[in-house]
């Protein structure tokens, strides 16, 4: 083990010395000498491993039920950067033991790809799992979401004591089925008027067919729903949706606020989290958080409503998810798209009027070669106010996509440091958003943190 960790961490030293912060070469050099290590070092935590994985809403949602359970009273361990994959979670373990080994932690969460959850629950089987959602994304890796709902069954079959699954997805609610017995079920769910909100991809190709238009991609505002309205959640006829109650349902949301029905009972609160996906991101990490209290002694961790609602509404975004960078002034504000569900929802929760839009597009390995689901989002709420840059790999397929929309283009620059500096340095003190791929966004906060401070957030500069 000692070997182990020192080859592990010198590893890592190189690949920051070289700027290379955000790579996992020290996980994968790890796997490839002790293939016995993720198992290991993980079975020595006394509550487990919960394991967090679906389309969109991985990271921040990791995030969210991390933080709580600290927040709470649990000692966590968890992978921040959203690099999830296996190595990815051997190189943050690296960085967290002592060189005998030792994880000073009481349970762990981790995001997972889709994919290489597979492989973890190979090695590890974890004791609770969260299922978010399928939608169709990188479609040259995990091919249609049936598919991807095939990998995630193999999650919910390892797990050994709570599965969270989101009610409203037919996919993931059907996995229910795939649950082996000993495991509890629990479900997290929206009322029937925030629905509409959040189309499932079937519904969302449906819309985009009939008329050529995603669905309504509207905020939702104050008042939207009630938290009398939990009964039938179901999407799409014969899912059985309807026949599951929600442990934890979003029921309203407003601008930094939300209300949550659990036990029978309301709860507002404000929370620090952009975007109004994200809020049914916290009714998922609420489910989750209350099947691990219910499990852990009162004595080790709090486990009431009203301190689970305290813990969520002190949630800060992850890097990347809504994460705030000045800049001489301006607000600069990162935004991960990798889907056309998260465009769309990206799109909707934060209006563009009185700030400047960049979208810089990558179509590397962990981007997704196929770019194609560019076609299915509607950019129509740019019109008014044009993309001021637009850069990355895919620069011009993205310039296209716009024109095809007919919003202005400001500019398009290949050359992706000098679009960044070009863009956040013009109109001192302007808000500005950037839309970026994964690999874009990694590259636009290397950039920012030669111009500004940044927080490492171990993906380095």
């Amino acid at each position: 083990m000692f070997a182990t960790v020192a080859i592990g961490r010198g590893v890592r030293h190189l690949a920051r010395l070289t700027r290379h912060g955000g790579s996992a070469l020290p996980g994968k050099v790890v796997e490839r000498i002790d293939p016995g290590f993720l198992a290991r070092t993980l079975a020595q935590l006394p509550y487990g491993v919960v394991l967090v994985s679906g389309t969109n809403g991985k990271t921040t949602t990791t995030r969210m039920v991390a933080s709580m359970l600290s927040d709470l009273g649990l000692r966590v361990f968890t992978n921040p950067t959203g690099s999830n994959f296996t190595r990815g979670v051997v190189s943050a373990l690296l960085t967290e033991v002592s060189l005998t080994g030792k994880l000073d932690a009481d349970i762990a969460v981790l995001e997972l790809d889709e994919a290489y959850a597979v492989h973890f629950v190979k090695q590890v089987r974890p004791k609770y799992s969260l299922l978010l959602n399928v939608m169709r994304d990188q479609l040259d890796r995990f091919g249609e979401i049936d598919n991807t709902a095939r990998l995630l069954s193999h999650v919910a079959e390892a797990t050994t004591g709570t599965v969270v699954l989101n009610r409203e997805d037919p996919r993931i609610a059907a996995l229910a089925s795939k649950v082996p017995r000993g495991t509890s079920v629990r479900y997290f769910g929206l009322a029937k008027a925030l629905k509409r909100f959040f189309p499932t991809d079937d519904e969302m190709n449906a819309a985009f067919e009939g008329d050529g238009k995603t669905a309504d991609a509207t905020t939702p505002s104050a008042g939207t729903a009630t938290g009398a309205d939990d009964t039938g959640a179901g999407t799409g006829a014969g899912t059985g949706a309807d026949e599951h109650c929600a442990d934890v349902t979003l029921v309203e949301v407003r601008d930094h606020a939300a209300t949550f029905l659990m036990d029978g009972r309301n709860h507002d609160t404000d929370v620090k989290l952009e975007g109004v996906y994200n809020l049914y991101n916290a009714a998922a990490a609420l489910s989750l958080v209350r099947a691990v209290a219910a499990d852990v002694p009162e004595t080790k961790m709090r486990g009431d409503a009203d301190a689970l609602i305290k813990a969520v509404s002190d949630v800060t975004p992850a890097f990347g998810r809504g994460e705030v960078i000045d800049v001489n002034g301006s607000p600069v504000e990162l935004l991960l798209v990798k889907n056309p569900m998260g465009f769309r929802l990206s799109l909707a929760s934060f209006a563009p009027q009185g700030c400047d839009t960049m979208i810089a597009i990558n179509d590397e390995y962990a981007d997704g070669r196929d770019m194609s689901w560019l076609w299915d989002v509607d950019f129509t709420s740019l019109r008014e106010t044009g993309v001021a840059m637009v850069s990355g790999v895919r620069a011009w397929d993205m310039a296209l996509r716009l024109g095809y929309e007919e919003v202005p283009v400001g500019t398009v620059d290949t050359d992706f440091d000098q679009a960044v500096t070009s863009f956040v340095t013009a109109n001192p003190g302007k808000p500005k958003h950037m839309y970026c791929t994964y690999t874009a966004m990694l590259k636009a906060r290397a950039v920012l943190g030669r111009i500004t401070e940044v927080s490492d957030a171990g993906v380095g500069r």
